[in-house]
């Protein structure tokens, strides 16, 4: 059964850093690109960064040049860093395997406060 795990999340004023972190089991993690989304009230949930096994990486235009996403393969493990943060990056933070979703963990909430 594959479980996603994120963490990382908080209250942050316009400007700041957060850097989250997803668990990952259930599946051969270094062999699956992942991906982050988040969801904000009211919205769909919308992709924010894929990275492939290897460490090629891609975002979304709202994020390009302030978020990074990486990943420990060792840790089964993906990570976001987020910077600048804007109050519309303001949503609950998910991961999960890009190329097939799975079940969607809890998420992680990011409230940026302008």
């Amino acid at each position: 059964q594959v479980q996603f795990v994120e963490s990382g999340g908080g209250l942050v004023q316009a400007g700041g850093s957060l850097r989250l972190s997803c668990a990952v089991s259930g599946i051969s993690f270094s062999l699956n690109t992942m991906g982050w989304y988040r969801q904000a009230p009211g919205s769909q949930r919308d992709w924010v960064a894929r990275i492939s096994g290897g460490g090629n990486s891609n975002y979304a235009d709202s994020v390009k040049g302030r978020f990074t996403i990486s990943r420990d393969n060792a840790k089964n493990t993906v990570y976001l860093q987020m910077n600048t943060l804007k109050p519309e990056d303001t949503a609950v933070y998910y991961c999960n395997v890009y190329y097939n979703n799975r079940s969607w963990g809890q998420g992680t909430q990011v409230t940026v406060s302008s």
